[in-house]
């Protein structure tokens, strides 16, 4: 069974920058891709930022310039760098993983907090 540990949240303000993890009980080069996504208080689930296993990242519109996906194979880790967060930043982020016959599996997810 694989699983996901994110870590990294925490309580910022407007226009600090902070780092997630998600470290994988597997190598991450099993995955056909890897993203984050966050869900805020009463919103859906949104798409954060991917990356493909042959590296092609996707951006939501809300992040693009401020977020930065990547990842560590040799760490089997996948971080999430975001600059300049702003209010609306404030989710609980999942790390989720897709293999190669398809099979989902989600992180438990990290709190951040942007208020000042």
């Amino acid at each position: 069974q694989v699983q996901l540990v994110e870590s990294g949240g925490g309580l910022l303000q407007p226009g600090e920058s902070l780092r997630l993890s998600c470290v994988s009980s597997i190598s991450v080069s099993n995955f056909r891709g890897m993203a984050w996504y966050r869900q805020a208080p009463g919103k859906q689930r949104e798409l954060v930022a991917a990356l493909t296993r042959d590296g092609v990242t996707t951006y939501s519109d809300a992040v693009k310039d401020r977020f930065s996906i990547s990842r560590d194979s040799a760490q089997n880790t996948l971080y999430l760098q975001m600059e300049n967060l702003k209010p609306e930043d404030t989710a609980v982020y999942y790390c989720k993983a897709t293999n190669i016959t398809w099979n989902v599996t989600w992180g438990q997810g990290t709190q951040v907090t942007v208020s000042s």
